[in-house]
């Protein structure tokens, strides 16, 4: 997909105070951030964030942060985000993915969310998935030992592809559905935008919620 270079982007998320922009001092210290011992939830790859908005807007107990490398795309996150000053509970970070252990300490997040990742088809991209052995590990040195990952995506090969990795590395798979939305674990869905496109267009959703080793 071919991303459109937005004039002055990068000029209005350096000068909005819902994008943290020294974030690698912050590892350790979100809490202090948010001001509160609330649980912390990220999303890597939030597209124009309709999805992590919906959930900060619905659990105000909860701490979010949104992450997105493409600052096309951030803007029309924090665009949607300005229109709601009263949301307390959500920051956005423009980076990329692979320093996520630069910014979060060990066992200081409860949820990462996944949702419709690039799905670097070729193999020699492989180790480029946010699913792939090498983020895995990623994930481990930030998430609590009881904390989770819940990815979707309508890519089946993506799908089974994340299915196997997680099962090589020793993940728990909790619940793993390959028709979200005709499915017991649909209640309380919040769907992306591109989840609402693919849905449209008939594509089955892809779910997996897994935990990491003990």
């Amino acid at each position: 997909m071919r991303l459109r270079n937005i004039p002055g982007a990068r000029e209005s998320i350096a000068e909005s105070d819902y994008v943290i922009h020294d974030e690698t001092t912050h590892k350790g210290k979100w809490h202090e951030v948010f001001g509160n011992n609330n649980p912390i939830h990220i999303e890597i790859g939030m597209g124009k964030g309709t999805f992590i908005m919906e959930m900060a807007r619905n659990n105000p107990d909860i701490n979010y942060v949104g992450i997105e490398k493409y600052s096309s795309v951030l803007l029309r996150a924090l665009e949607k985000r300005e229109q709601e000053p009263d949301i307390k509970n959500l920051y956005f970070i423009r980076m990329e993915a692979e320093y996520v252990e630069d910014v979060f300490d060990k066992d200081e997040v409860d949820r990462i969310y996944l949702n419709f990742s690039d799905p670097w088809p070729k193999d020699r991209n492989a180790k480029r998935r946010l699913t792939s052995d090498r983020f895995l590990k990623r994930y481990t040195g930030i998430l609590k030992k009881e904390g989770t990952i819940h990815f979707k995506t309508d890519n089946i090969d993506l799908f089974d592809f994340s299915v196997e990795t997680a099962e090589t590395c020793g993940w728990q798979i909790l619940v793993e559905t390959r028709d979200l939305h005709n499915s017991e674990y649909n209640e309380g869905n919040i769907m992306t935008e591109y989840e609402k496109k693919f849905s449209v267009l008939g594509h089955k959703i892809n779910m997996m919620i897994i935990k990491q080793p003990v």
